[in-house]
């Protein structure tokens, strides 16, 4: 028995075919409407509320229903099963509506065939005994292949190797007595010119829960679908991406890559900022982010390892055009694109091609993305490439939010450089300075130091950190620098550190400089005796570090007076201490001794303790030996000053 068939298409259903067995089953219907309107029968509103509940939900139905031809004879009313799938049209997405009378007479009957000829689809049948048989012919149109016999087994080398077990355990474990929905997989299918698209096979029993019934089954392509679906999913993945260094941001670049274009993604950054870079200029690209699928060797760790970039790699880059190239499980890689340590694990990893996508923003070439296949994964064709090229673009987003932050980062370094100079000469005295950014590319310190001389040969000390870790917080510690050594020279050498300070704080408010700041200032008076009277004033700031010519470093523990810009106007005192010759002073920045990690008591015992170690050795070394305790989660500033002895 044919069964009646009928397709809809278009947001509002408009009926675009119905067979002879249709209008025989539901009377005429006028093609070109829509279903509302074709459909103006009372009794229509669950057929109608079917379609609908389809098209928007992407899902098949089924559902049975009775029809009656003569309304006053409700006992002939005709029983029939019918069965809404998506299916793709000449004129775009569409529903499929097959529907079967179903007496309890006819056993062939309770079989769903169609002619379906005005879709692009398959339509079989899967029988009781377990062969298969097809009844809408589409398989050789698109596999290029000889139609299969028998049973399902004879699909399976048809299907991509690593949907097979999917797809067995869809249809075998749904297609069973027990099973009373639509059983549904989307796999990936060899098609004509060898390369995979995606289909859906939807299938329905035809008597459901009857152990010995068949099942009737559509097989739909939807590589169109499914491409946008997943282009859509990634597009948003890769927006979302927040980082705060190129390497992270790529790093969750690759995680939306693996494992749904690639089996395995290596991003390499250029060592050179300007593009395209001279001739002359020794160019390099370094591995900052890998991922690859599970059950592949793991991907060498990050190491910093990097290869020129030369040849045709170069000419790769400057041209901006992706290339793939095929590998031999068993042949050597092509030199001069991926680090040795990468070629190591193609062959490790038998991979079967390697392709290069160049990685620009705007007109600067940044790096380039290799995305590697291994196994049975097919090489990517021009479809696979492309949408690799548009995911890579969308991360253009996220990335250039990255770039921005780090030529900030650039602006405030140079701010800070140029403020941080060199440490005067003073007789008898022997000073060095160190300032270290944060680790983070995101970070933006307002550390500082500065040293210099007033007219009296005394020497001016100063340590500061400005709160915050952005542009903002480097411009205002420039501003609270320059303003402190403004003062301290205007004041002279009768203007005592508490003094400063608290005109520094007035000024500061005053001119809404900064919402928070710390600061030692400090002055040193060379006595008689050899000896150096130190005086300082400390706005919330670490306590400067003694460390004596004999005996244990320890903390000049005067009380520190608020820190700067939180209340207008309150008593700062002056502290002094005498620094003999063979002393060393320290002044620093909590980013010295501060880590989330440890207790700021802890920090301060582990910096007395090492600066006692290393109290021989010459200024500049002991400051980089200090540098080291720090995490680098934060900027950090060290002024040091050593008394020579008396000679």
């Amino acid at each position: 028995m044919v069964p009646a068939a009928a397709v809809f298409t278009g947001p509002d259903d408009r009926l675009l075919y119905a067979n002879g067995a249709f209008t025989r089953l539901f009377g005429p219907r006028r093609a070109g409407l829509p279903a509302r309107r074709a459909f103006p029968d009372p009794d229509a509103y669950r057929f109608l509320s079917v379609l609908e509940s389809v098209r928007s939900t992407g899902r098949a139905r089924q559902v049975f229903g009775r029809r009656r031809t003569d309304p006053d004879a409700d006992a002939q009313a005709r029983r029939f099963v019918y069965t809404c799938t998506p299916v793709t049209t000449a004129e775009g997405p569409g529903i499929l509506a097959l529907a079967m009378d179903t007496p309890a007479e006819s056993a062939d009957g309770r079989r769903y065939e169609t002619l379906v000829k005005a879709v692009a689809q398959m339509v079989w049948v899967k029988h009781a005994d377990g062969t298969i048989e097809e009844t809408v012919p589409g398989w050789e149109r698109l596999t290029g292949t000889p139609r299969p016999a028998g049973r399902l087994d004879h699909v399976y080398p048809h299907v991509h190797p690593r949907d097979r077990e999917g797809l067995r355990a869809a249809w075998e474990g749904g297609t069973t007595p027990d099973a009373l929905d639509v059983v549904q997989s989307d796999y990936r299918l060899r098609v004509a010119d060898g390369t995979f698209r995606h289909v859906t096979t939807r299938a329905v029993p035809v008597d459901p829960g009857e152990p010995d019934t068949d099942w009737i089954a559509a097989t739909v392509d939807v590589e169109d679908s499914w491409n946008r679906r997943l282009r859509d999913r990634l597009m948003v993945k890769v927006a979302d991406a927040a980082s705060e260094s190129l390497p992270e941001a790529f790093a969750e670049v690759v995680q939306v890559i693996v494992p749904e274009l690639a089996d395995y993604c290596l991003v390499l950054l250029l060592s050179y900022d300007e593009w395209p870079p001279p001739d002359h200029a020794e160019v390099t690209a370094r591995r900052v982010a890998t991922a690859g699928r599970p059950g592949l060797p793991a991907p060498p760790a990050l190491r910093g390892q990097s290869l020129p970039v030369r040849g045709e790699l170069r000419e790769l880059l400057v041209r901006r055009v992706p290339r793939t190239f095929p590998l031999s499980p068993a042949g050597p890689v092509p030199p001069g694109l991926v680090p040795a340590v990468t070629e190591r694990w193609l062959a490790a990893a038998k991979a079967t091609s390697m392709t290069l996508i160049p990685l620009a923003v705007d007109d600067i070439v940044l790096g380039y993305a290799v995305t590697v296949t291994c196994g049975d994964t097919p090489t990517p064709g021009t479809r696979e490439v492309s949408l690799l090229r548009e995911v890579l673009h969308q991360a253009q987003r996220p990335i250039r939010k990255v770039l921005d932050l780090q030529q900030a980062r650039r602006i405030a370094l140079g701010l800070q450089r140029a403020h941080l100079t060199d440490p005067p000469s003073v007789p008898g005295v022997v000073l060095a300075a160190r300032y270290q950014p944060a680790g983070s590319d995101s970070e933006i310190g307002g550390d500082w130091y500065d040293a210099f001389t007033l007219p009296d040969d005394t020497l001016v000390l100063d340590i500061g950190d400005v709160g915050g870790h952005d542009l903002n917080a480097a411009t205002a510690m420039t501003q609270m620098r320059s303003m402190l050594r403004a003062l301290a020279y205007a004041g002279g050498p009768d203007a005592t550190p508490a003094d400063v300070l608290g005109r520094l704080d007035e000024t500061a408010e005053g001119l809404a400089t900064a919402a928070f700041a710390t600061a030692v200032h400090a002055t040193l008076h060379r006595r008689a005796d050899g000896t150096r009277r130190f005086t300082w004033s400390n706005a919330g700031h670490p306590p400067p570090l003694l460390i004596p010519a004999h005996g244990d470093a320890h903390y000049l523990d005067a009380p520190a007076d608020l820190p700067l810009c939180v209340l207008p106007g309150p008593g700062r005192a002056t502290h002094t201490h005498t620094l003999h010759p063979g002393d060393t002073l320290l002044l620093y920045t909590d980013g010295l001794v501060e880590t989330p990690s440890a207790s700021l008591d802890t920090g301060l015992s582990r910096l007395a303790h090492e600066a006692t170690l290393r109290r021989r050795e010459p200024l500049p070394d002991l400051l980089r030996v200090l540098q080291g305790l720090s995490d680098q989660r934060d900027d950090t500033a060290m002024l040091a000053l050593h008394v020579e002895p008396v000679t």
